[in-house]
């Protein structure tokens, strides 16, 4: 048995997890972060499908952890989305340039952002990666947190972290139970190829069975992400590699030019996912391991790391009055920092999800006629463009580009 403390131990080395231990290295705390995941996968080249949508916020955030300068060789600004709803004249239009401020923001592939990451947890001081490792107990007190793994270290801290996706361990350990609700709906990811620029214009589409949405990646790439009805999912995953590719050109069109698709197919299901509370004694959730909402809006992996700016920026002020960062009064302030901004985010990626995907006629013409409205007046467009920027609300001060304390 090997014992090490750390002020903070992690549970989830994805890229949120390995976000928060950077982050919170940064500001001087000492971290184990713990992963089952082989070392080589959290620094894996290989394509698998996942892109993300990285809001400007989010963006000045990274940049301010110094994560950003190993990522943005690989990051496709965001410079215009078009929003429409099926074959309807009207739309919705976002160009970054009425904002003045830099792009709406980035598409970056996963593995890149992986091995950015990992770059930069390399270069700290501060950070012990426990991997590939499994947790085999979690024990808590009044004073402090033991975490057993599988290799047989035992790790104690202050404050343990649970950031360990929608099947948490952590959150099961603390009997903390969720709120479930299934989409009758999966998304199928892919790449392709594509004969004409992009330029930096996001599309997405309202169809009846889900939102279609074509995401400027790198090159002449673009990341899809199709949302399809449950039951048809298996038939079109199903499908040979040419019918596959024909159906998907059929659902892009041809204003791209000739598409090819690249890479493999991936489906999931969709569900909307959150936890009946954030904290429990000496343990905070953060990311999937706290929420998990359709991605309408693409704002996924922008809500996790949202959390771990607001974390971030508690535990630093604390440390700083020279709290006890895993007190109770310390946490609640994160859990009531991050419960208004979640709750509204679930609340309007679901309604959005319910009220486009249908072919109702009268909701329709209203959804129609919404967007229509909302795209000739600027203020009402420019607000909703900064909810996309992620530049809306009470924000942490990285998401502003600044350091806590600064």
């Amino acid at each position: 048995m090997t014992e090490a403390h750390h002020d903070i131990t992690i549970i989830g080395g994805g890229l949120a997890g390995m976000t928060a231990a950077i982050g919170l290295a940064a500001q001087g705390f000492s971290v184990g972060l713990i992963d089952r995941a082989p070392k080589g996968d959290l620094t894996a080249a290989k394509y698998d499908g996942r892109a993300s949508a990285l809001a400007f916020a989010t963006c000045q955030m990274l940049e301010a952890l110094g994560i950003w300068k190993h990522m943005q060789p690989y990051a496709q600004p965001i410079l215009e989305i078009r929003v429409t709803d099926g074959p309807s004249l009207m739309h919705l239009h976002f160009d970054h340039t009425a904002l003045g401020e830099g792009p709406l923001g980035n598409m970056v592939e996963n593995r890149h952002t992986r091995i950015a990451l990992f770059a930069r947890l390399e270069e700290m001081d501060g950070i012990r990666l426990y991997a590939p490792d499994e947790v085999t107990s979690i024990e808590r007190s009044a004073g402090k947190v033991t975490v057993s793994l599988k290799s047989g270290h035992v790790l104690t801290s202050s404050l343990l972290l649970g950031m360990d996706g929608r099947n948490s361990i952590v959150r099961a350990h603390a009997g903390i139970g969720t709120s479930h609700f299934k989409y009758r709906q999966q998304g199928i990811v892919c790449s392709i190829e594509h004969e004409f620029s992009h330029c930096g214009i996001a599309h997405e589409r309202f169809l009846p069975s889900g939102p279609f949405a074509i995401l400027p990646l790198t090159g002449n790439r673009a990341s899809l992400v199709w949302t399809e009805k449950e039951h048809l999912v298996p038939t079109i995953m199903g499908l040979s590699d040419r019918a596959f590719e024909a159906e998907v050109r059929r659902r892009v069109g041809d204003f791209l030019g000739d598409v090819k698709v690249i890479g493999g197919r991936w489906s999931y299901p969709l569900t909307l996912e959150y936890a009946d509370r954030y904290t429990d004694q000496r343990l905070a959730l953060l990311g999937d391991a706290a929420h998990g909402i359709h991605p309408i809006a693409g704002q996924g992996l922008n809500l996790g790391l949202r959390d771990v700016a607001a974390m971030i920026e508690v535990l630093a002020d604390a440390a700083h009055a020279g709290l006890d960062i895993g007190a109770p009064d310390v946490l609640d302030r994160y859990a009531r920092w991050r419960h208004t901004d979640n709750t509204t985010l679930y609340a309007v990626t679901d309604i959005l999800n319910r009220l486009f995907s249908n072919d109702i006629a009268p909701v329709r013409l209203a959804r129609d006629v919404g967007l229509a409205v909302v795209n000739e007046i600027p203020p009402l467009k420019n607000f909703f463009m900064a909810h996309a920027r992620g530049t809306v609300g009470e924000l942490p001060k990285l998401l502003k580009g600044q350091r806590p304390g600064s």
